[in-house]
């Protein structure tokens, strides 16, 4: 019966395999006779009686082949001299030693332990713990992954409404430091954000429109500048070919500014042209959103280099104009670029009217909302502010709700309290930010520091109450107290924004792996074994033998 399954299965699977040879059938068969043989009882009860005569071997001969290994372990410590021993200590702290700096090096850079990575990579597999976790049903999977894609917070990259000038600023840092203040990835976003704003369908009917297309995409900086100018030669009001000078090539931010000036001038025309024939084709209302890119991106960077050559009046009546021109590009953060220049002014009272129209509750959230208003409402208090009086008397409603304003922004971005209170050193921000992370402290920091010292008594305050937010939200990624929880991709994120000088604020900080403590206790251990080996031989080697 069985070769005639085999026979019949072997037929009927269509994989072109012919009957089973004869010397394979008769195998079978005698497999078959054992198995039921081996099934009676009375070969049961003979298996039952070997297994037991086996035990009562290995009980009896067990305790006499230890105690012979024992001999043997006993008299090879005898025959070795204190060299050995001091080698042995030596060599194991030296190993442990290596693997904990080497472990360490891995946890700075990585977040993770090596050994625990590799142990649940490579050997978890191997174990047979992957497969012993039984497969949850498809649509379940699906639908929860769906439901925890709903309710995490995605790690959002933005451009820096505050970002400095290539030319002006990045690359005379970098002249005086000899360091890269921008990384390759921040670029590359810059990158895509230009090609994006500043490229439309229609940029092949122009040949200098073309030509910056391909600048754009061009990673030497140098050949950029150089296809600006040779747009410039086919078309002397291509616009974003002086975009392109003003922040690369300028040297200086008056430099810039005659740049952007010019790039005003044909963004005009061109914004102009596009406007009176939009509605013809959808080819021209793409043109028109380019053109509108174009326009707004350079009064803005007009108005901020307004703002840093001194003239903070003229550059806050740019953006209101620009903020009442085009109120639809919220997107943009101009109100970030005005409520910095109107603290500059020392305006409160319409850095007030900015934030009570964008810090609402529909609206996302930065850090220069969260601390303005955090800011406003410490200004309140802060020139009275004494810790010692308010332990005594307890707080007053106004000191409670500056407290209150800045733990919100505490639990918004843990980092910034750091650099405004000088404890980590800032580097110049990149061209992109992370909302909560730390390239958003860096940017808030680099330009509000300021506004915080002009305050008399507000960097005491916060100094007195930030930390006491970290009480509220004991577990921030798992829940949040006035904002979603925590991201816990910002330190990835934060690592490829910030240059590799700078030493990235983690947070929540992470405890030390395991292994780490391990292999210092070890190497801690055997190097005290080797040093006692060293001083005392003798002794050390008796009490080895013991």
């Amino acid at each position: 019966a069985p070769s005639a399954v085999m026979a019949e299965g072997s037929g009927s699977g269509g994989s072109g395999r012919g009957l089973p040879c004869p010397a394979a059938a008769s195998a079978f068969r005698r497999w078959e006779q054992l198995r039921r043989r081996a099934a009676t009882p009375w070969a049961r009860g003979l298996l039952a009686v070997a297994t037991g005569l086996g035990l009562l071997y290995a009980v009896l001969r067990v305790p006499v082949r230890l105690r012979d290994g024992l001999a043997a372990v006993t008299m090879f410590l005898s025959t070795l001299t204190p060299k050995f021993y001091f080698a042995l200590t030596v060599t194991s702290s030296f190993i442990s030693g290596l693997i904990f700096v080497f472990e360490w090096w891995h946890f700075r850079k990585y977040g993770t332990s090596f050994i625990e990575q590799v142990s649940v990579s490579h050997l978890r597999p191997l174990i047979g713990g992957a497969e012993n976790s039984p497969p949850a049903p498809a649509a379940f999977s699906a639908e929860e992954n769906e439901t925890s894609r709903q309710n995490m917070p995605e790690c959002k990259v933005w451009r820096n409404p505050l970002n400095l000038f290539r030319g002006a600023e990045y690359s005379r840092y970098m002249w005086v430091t000899g360091k890269e203040p921008l990384t390759y990835y921040d670029m590359n976003l810059s990158a895509q954000d230009h090609q994006t704003f500043f490229t439309c369908d229609t940029d092949a009917l122009r040949p200098s429109d073309t030509v910056m297309q391909k600048a754009w995409r061009e990673r030497n900086p140098q050949a950029r500048i150089k296809a600006a100018y040779q747009a410039l030669e086919l078309n002397n009001d291509c616009a974003t070919a002086y975009v392109l000078l003003a922040e690369e090539e300028a040297t200086t931010i008056v430099d810039a500014e005659k740049y952007f000036k010019q790039a005003l001038k044909a963004g005009e025309m061109s914004y102009r042209k596009s406007q009176n024939c939009h509605s013809q084709s959808p080819q021209h209302e793409a043109q028109l959103r380019r053109d509108t890119n174009v326009l707004v991106y350079v009064k803005r960077r007009l108005a901020m280099c307004a703002r840093k050559l001194g003239r903070i009046r003229e550059a806050v009546k740019m953006m209101r104009d620009l903020m009442k021109e085009f109120p639809l590009l919220s997107m943009l953060n101009i109100h970030e670029n005005l409520l910095e220049a109107l603290l500059e002014l020392q305006a409160y009272a319409d850095v007030q009217a900015v934030l009570a129209k964008y810090d609402d509750i529909s609206l996302p959230k930065s850090a220069a909302i969260c601390y303005t208003a955090a800011l406003l409402k410490a200004r309140a208090v802060s020139e009275r502010f004494s810790p010692e009086t308010a332990s005594k008397r307890g707080l007053s409603a106004a000191e409670i709700n500056a407290v209150d304003a800045i733990h919100r922004a505490v639990e918004f971005n843990p980092h910034v309290p750091k650099y405004l209170l000088e404890m980590k050193s800032l580097v110049l921000p990149p061209e992109h930010i992370l909302k909560r992370g730390d390239s958003e402290a860096v940017a808030y920091a680099f330009f509000h520091l300021q506004h915080w010292k002009r305050i008399e008594g507000a960097l005491n305050l916060l100094h007195c109450t930030w930390e006491g937010t970290f009480r509220m939200i004991p577990y921030p990624l798992e829940k949040g107290h006035l904002f979603y929880p925590y991201p816990s991709c910002t330190e990835t994120a934060d690592r490829e924004l910030l240059p590799t000088f700078h030493e990235v604020s983690v947070y929540p900080q992470k405890e030390l792996p395991f292994f780490i403590h391990f292999t210092a206790g070890l190497c801690s251990f055997s190097a005290m074994l080797a040093l006692l080996t060293h001083q005392f031989p003798e002794l050390m080697v008796i009490f080895a033998k013991a």
